[in-house]
């Protein structure tokens, strides 16, 4: 499976995650999955949380419907976003189908 795969109905995203970061930015593919840097810490949950705001808010949907399937208390994770309105540039260049 790739960094990013297009699903029937939406997008399933392998990820990396580097938590405690400057800024909250989707850098680019890194040994084999997408990594994306946020700023919240690694501790209780908040940088899941974090996370799948980001991902809505980059994605253009509700932060309740993204499934983190995978990788819960790691920084490799696995996320399904059920169709997406819009995908950032970065990413439209990694899609496999």
């Amino acid at each position: 499976m790739s960094a990013i795969t297009l699903c029937e109905n939406g997008l399933r995203l392998k990820i990396v995650l580097q938590p405690k970061a400057s800024k909250d930015q989707i850098i680019g593919l890194h040994d084999g999955e997408l990594k994306i840097s946020i700023t919240a810490p690694p501790v209780d949950g908040q940088a899941n949380a974090h996370l799948l705001k980001f991902l809505a808010k980059q994605f253009k949907v509700a932060k309740s419907s993204i499934i983190l399937e995978k990788g819960e208390l790691n920084r490799h994770k696995q996320v399904f976003i059920p169709e997406p309105k819009i995908i950032p540039s970065v990413v439209k260049l990694l899609i496999t189908i």
